[in-house]
């Protein structure tokens, strides 16, 4: 039932005919509660995701976690993968949960390249990235979520990238192993992928960097590796082209990302999921022309879903949609202590405030202790 039904909402042939339903999405949440060690999904994590899973009630489409795809993809403490059999036998716990509530699922595949520190790698190694020049953002190491400075990483030889895709294609593997409906690449947010895409934090002059093209060939690989295990109509890839962070920057992001949807659209891909903006209340002027300048390429070449993404209010995401802007709304924060948002929308609220301070790690409390509507 489960691929009858994804088919439906994700075709490129359906992708303007979505039901109100399925134009709710949860988007993907850092909520840093495997089991440790490990980095293991357990019980508590498929009463979570199934919660949320109920396609009336809460999400049409949910897409997990960012789940890292090989040991040096990990960037944070206690974050879920996607590169053993004990995780995938985790995952299967939270699909056969979402599955027996009717709800879809699809597995964001991470590797966070230089957004690391030298204690979450294996053996203590440095992270990798297309250089060796440091991440500003910060992490946590332990369960106290205390930030530490990312550490140095070392650049990727020539060699050594394609390996990158390969790994993302052994995630997808197991991915598909443990029951997950499809899969979403994380090329976003300044992680591995974005690292390769942008100008301000490509600076390689072999085959993988300078020109454009050659700063979307690791994108693309992946794109092409992924789709080869799962197939392009249950593949999503995510972008946040207006993103700027310190030298996370692109001198052209309408160009960069454009050609990028261009790519990904004449695959097939079934969604582009793109963060607009982190501050709607202070919006970037860019967005009324970079995005749909990319959105239009993706679907223009072949692609589904335009998957909208960027603190929208439940407002402005029904207005969105009403405007054509995008094909559904993917809602992250509102999803925590909303589980049953979709009813909420349809009944005008109420609707919960999360709390912050349980975001990371942590139990049930912020997690899963939350009552429906009705209940």
């Amino acid at each position: 039932m489960s691929e009858r039904i994804f088919e439906q909402l994700l075709s490129p042939v359906r992708a303007g005919d979505l039901d109100a339903r399925s134009r709710v999405w949860m988007a993907p949440l850092t909520r840093s509660r495997a089991m440790m060690p490990g980095n293991i999904p357990g019980p508590m994590n498929a009463e979570y995701y199934a919660q949320r899973a109920d396609p009336d009630r809460g999400a049409g489409v949910i897409i997990s976690e960012a789940t890292p795809v090989e040991p040096r993809g990990h960037g944070y403490y206690a974050t879920p993968g996607i590169h053993t059999d004990e995780q995938a036998e985790g995952w299967k716990l939270v699909t056969d949960a979402v599955h027996a509530r009717g709800g879809l699922i699809v597995c964001q595949l991470w590797h966070v390249g230089r957004v690391s520190h030298h204690a979450l790698q294996p053996n203590g190694d440095k992270p990798v990235g297309p250089t060796d020049v440091t991440s500003k953002s910060k992490t946590y190491l332990d369960h106290t979520m205390e930030r530490a400075d990312n550490t140095q990483p070392r650049a990727l030889r020539d060699e050594e990238v394609p390996e990158i895709a390969e790994h993302f294609a052994n995630a997808a593997a197991l991915a598909k192993r443990a029951g997950f409906d499809g899969v979403e690449i994380h090329g976003a947010n300044t992680y591995i992928l974005d690292q390769f895409t942008r100008d301000g934090m490509n600076l390689r002059t072999d085959q993988w960097g300078g020109s454009l093209d050659n700063r979307l060939r690791l994108p693309t690989l992946v794109a092409r590796r992924v789709c080869e295990v799962f197939g392009p109509g249950r593949v999503g890839y995510r972008i946040s082209p207006l993103s700027d962070h310190h030298d996370a920057r692109d001198s052209d992001p309408g160009a960069t990302f454009g050609e990028l949807a261009r790519r990904l659209g004449s695959m097939g891909l079934a969604f582009l999921h793109a963060v607009e903006t982190w501050d709607r209340a202070n919006l970037d002027p860019r967005v009324g022309e970079v995005i749909p300048r990319i959105r239009d390429a993706f679907k223009d070449a072949g692609g589904g879903i335009y998957l909208a993404n960027g603190d929208y209010t439940i407002e402005q995401g029904e207005q969105a949609l009403a405007d054509g802007w995008a094909d559904a709304i993917a809602y992250g924060r509102l999803f925590i202590p909303n589980p049953d948002l979709a009813e909420r929308i349809r009944q005008g609220g109420p609707y919960r405030e999360p709390d912050r301070e349980t975001f990371y790690g942590g139990g049930p409390e912020g997690y899963t202790e939350f009552e429906p509507l009705n209940a």
